[in-house]
């Protein structure tokens, strides 16, 4: 590829200001995200508000932007030739990322502990997508699109352990607080990369330079986004610490964390929302009574105080 549709190379000096922007405006996105999942976590926001709805899809559109922003740098960067120094230099340096990630999250919430996120995708997805880097654009998108959709359409229970999870597909996915298989992710990937070669196929590069210069406003977002690595590594520490501090001076109340998940709860079986609001409210103040709300809600109470909880539900779910 040569002329006036290759790619500049992103080199140090030669970076594209608007993209640099993008994933810093992905950042902030994160941020957003991250604080109300750790808001979630204490007890704060009401249990399960971070997977599902709109935030579901806010988190989604987050991963997917990171990965097709991923996939134009390695255009930007390998589009010409591959550059293995380069590259096995920021590989190292996203894989140490991951490593952290994992070993952190294995020790701090280890019933969720992230084996596979977004870190390790980008990792892989890098590495896979070399293969691509010179396509045709129409090729990558097809394949792209093909690895999405075969991920709707297809499950399997051979990758249901954890060790070959990453793979996705699984008809049981595990349970993690950041799972990014590599089907459908690798798809966005792929797409960033054929958006990436169409704008050298086009000539536009050039273009994108000049309007990112002149954008001056976006010169923050675009200082953040150069900082993508670190930045990701150190927020969520600084967020959860900071939620801790916050629940040390002011803890969520744990009646309205009882409704809550209580509430949730009950309609999920079925039940009608007139008869879950008494019947939650009727063991929460029997738990108060007894004092045994704290205890409950944070999974220790002894055998006998389980039995007088028993007795509480058995009670409360008599119609009146």
């Amino acid at each position: 590829m040569s002329g006036q549709g290759a790619p500049p190379s992103e080199g140090r000096g030669n970076r594209l200001d608007l993209l640099d922007a993008a994933r810093g405006a992905a950042l902030l996105a994160m941020v957003v995200y991250h604080f109300t999942w750790d808001l979630e976590f204490f007890g704060y926001v009401e249990r399960g508000t971070t997977g599902s709805g709109g935030w579901k899809l806010f988190a989604r559109s987050i991963a997917s932007s990171f990965l097709f922003l991923a996939g134009v740098s390695l255009v930007l960067a390998h589009g010409r030739a591959i550059r293995w120094r380069a590259f096995g230099g920021r590989f190292l340096q996203v894989v140490a990322g991951a490593a952290i990630i994992t070993g952190t999250t294995y020790f701090a919430t280890p019933g969720g502990f992230v084996f596979f996120g977004i870190l390790h995708e980008i990792a892989l997805a890098s590495f896979l997508g070399l293969a691509f880097v010179r396509l045709r654009f129409w090729l990558t998108a097809l394949a792209g699109f093909a690895v999405i959709a075969l991920a709707q359409v297809f499950e399997t229970p051979l990758t249901n352990p954890k060790w070959l999870a990453w793979i996705g597909m699984a008809e049981r996915p595990p349970v993690s607080n950041d799972y990014v298989p590599l089907f459908p992710w690798f798809g966005a990937v792929l797409l960033g990369i054929a958006a990436a070669r169409l704008v050298s196929d086009r000539g536009g590069w050039e273009a994108i330079g000049r309007a990112g210069r002149r954008l001056t406003r976006l010169s923050p977002l675009s200082w953040l986004g150069r900082r993508s690595l670190v930045f990701y590594l150190l927020h969520q520490p600084i967020l959860f610490g900071l939620v801790w501090a916050f629940a040390q001076v002011s803890p969520p109340d744990p009646a309205t964390i009882l409704q809550s998940e209580c509430r949730r709860g009950c309609i999920s079986e079925g039940r009608e929302a007139d008869f879950c609001a008494a019947y939650c409210g009727c063991i929460g103040v029997k738990l108060e009574n007894a004092d045994l709300l704290r205890a409950f809600l944070e999974g220790l109470t002894t055998r006998e105080e389980d039995a007088e909880i028993e007795g509480m539900v058995l009670e409360c779910s008599m119609p009146r």
